[in-house]
Order: C-alpha cells, then structure tokens, then sequence
C-alpha cells in the first residue's frame, strides 16, 4: 500500500496526501528519474514544464546537467532541476504541474551560471526565471515550504548550522574547515590548494585584498560585507576599494570566513547583476605581504598564455 511522506505547503493552502484509490484517478506516476529519488516527492506527472511527454525522454535531458552538479555549484541546483523535470503532482493540481518558486530558480542561478561560462556554456533559456511564480504570488513550491510527516525536512539546511557569526552554537572547525552542526552534520568545505597551478586552471574573475566586517544569513543566503583594501585582478564587475558584499552560492560557509581578519579573497563575478562571487573552487586566505606579489607574478603568466593561445587561433 503507498504510504505518504511529505504534503507541500502551497499558498492556497493545500495540502495532497495520496490514498491508493486517488493516485490512479489523478494520472500521477512514480518518479523514475534516477536523479530525482531523493527528492521529498515521489509522485510526478507528464507532459513535464520541459514539455517532454515520458520520463523517459525527461532522464535524457535532465543527465546533461549531471557534471554541473557535480560541482556543488549550488544546493537549490537539483532540486530546482526535479521541480522542472519531475514536477510534484497533488490531488488539488493534477491538470497542470506546480512549478518553483521563482527565487530557487534565481538562486541556482546565481551559483551556476558563473561555472558554465567558465566552459563557454549560459543559463539554458529553457530554465529561464522570469516567468515562474513569487513565493508570496501564486502556487509553487521551493525546498523551505516542504515538510514530512515524520518531522522537520532533511533537506533543508539551515545557513545557522554553518555560519560562525550568527550563531555561536556551531563553531567552525578550523582544522579540516568543516562547519559542524550539533546533530553532527557537517557542511565539508574542499580545500583549494593555492598556487600557480590553481590559478591558471580555475581563471578567477577577481582577487582581492578585504577585511571581513560581518557574515550575513539571510533565508538561504549568505553572504559577507568586506571592506576592499586592494584589488589585483577584477574582470566583469567594477571593484571600488569600499565595502562590498561577496554573495556565497550554497548555505555552506566555503571557503570559510571570520569577521576582523584579512584576507586574499579569490572568486568569480555575476556581471548581470553586478555581484562578486564565492563559489565552489574559490579561495579565502589569510593575508600575507607576499601573497601580493604572487598573485601579480601568475597573472602575468596567464595573460602570456592567453595571448599565446590567441595567436595560434590567428594562424
């Protein structure tokens, strides 16, 4: 017998459990997308908002962006993806399938886009956020408005359990850089090897000499105010030396920040909306004096293999 897990809070207030009897008159199926099983739904229904008629043709789509997530780009990524592909069906909203919350789209987004135009790759416009509904205007779901019948949802992470400034009760753990929660989850943050090497294969955007002022949560994002004491690199985005703010792209605390130190921030830049970036593979390091003149030193280097490369094209 199918037993439910979860009723998503919608704005009309509904909330669709599924009895036996009811998942056969409301056209739904299983999810069968590989990708989508650990979703907190597990009823979708076809044609997709991707306008594909089976879940079949759905796995073929929805596998190209398998090595963007591999980059944990963004935690709103997948679920923003099986929202799309694998669309929630309810008993109230089985005639057209609940799409989400413009914001989760926004926030995928805003992590993900810097890292496919790394690879020469934008935002499909097929998953484009304008038109999807606001969480306070119309029916859509997003990973906050979930809950199951057993207790809180798992999926959620609070940004709290990983932000040192805002609550105490998690502290950082300076020595692997994981971020431990009091239930012993932990947001394990990459460490990114500094160096020649790092630098010309990950090409930042912008480097920057900051102090930190604050980290910020808000809702699912955090975010850090800096005061800008030197900029060596900047790409897309004009970085005056004043405060800015350096958006991170999951509820993770990576790389790790602390408020009253300095540090050479390495990131990407978000030229649409004018935003400095802290996304997977970016580097936060404590200042030294020396790490001026060597960050000056590589970039001298990837320019001269930028023009290298540039005039072999030519012939």
């Amino acid at each position: 017998m199918f037993s439910p897990l979860l009723c998503v809070l919608l704005l009309v207030g509904s909330c669709a459990l599924w009895p036996p009897s009811v998942v056969q008159a409301a056209s739904c199926e299983l999810v069968r997308i590989p990708l989508c099983r650990s979703m907190p739904w597990n009823m979708t229904k076809m044609p997709n908002h991707l306008h594909h008629s089976t879940q079949d043709n759905a796995v073929l789509a929805i596998e190209q962006f398998e090595g963007l997530l591999g980059t944990g780009c963004s935690p709103d990524l997948l679920f923003f993806l099986c929202a799309m592909y694998a669309p929630i069906c309810t008993i109230d909203f089985q005639h057209e399938p609940i799409k989400p919350c413009k914001a989760v789209c926004e926030r995928a987004k805003c992590g993900c886009e810097p890292v496919m135009k790394r690879y020469n790759h934008s935002w499909p416009d097929s998953l484009a956020c304008t038109d999807l509904p606001l969480y306070d205007r119309g029916v859509c779901i997003s990973p906050e408005a979930i809950v199951k019948a057993e207790g809180p949802d798992p999926y959620y992470q609070d940004p709290s359990r990983c932000n040192p400034e805002s609550s105490p009760d998690f502290p950082m753990d300076s020595n692997n850089l994981h971020c431990k929660g009091s239930n012993g989850d932990r947001c394990r943050c990459k460490t990114v090897r500094l160096g020649l090497k790092t630098y010309l294969k990950n090409n930042y955007n912008y480097v920057i000499r900051a102090r930190v002022r604050e980290v910020k949560s808000r809702g699912l994002e955090l975010s850090a105010v800096v005061e800008v004491k030197e900029v060596l690199k900047s790409s897309l985005v004009n970085i005056p030396k004043e405060t800015q703010t350096l958006y991170y792209s999951s509820s993770c605390l990576c790389p790790p920040l602390s408020a009253g130190e300095e540090y050479l921030i390495m990131g990407y830049e978000n030229e649409e909306r004018s935003r400095l970036l802290l996304i997977e593979g970016s580097i936060a390091q404590k200042w030294k004096d020396r790490m001026g003149r060597k960050v000056k030193r590589w970039d001298q280097v990837l320019q001269g293999k930028s023009r290298g490369a540039q005039r072999r094209n030519r012939h």
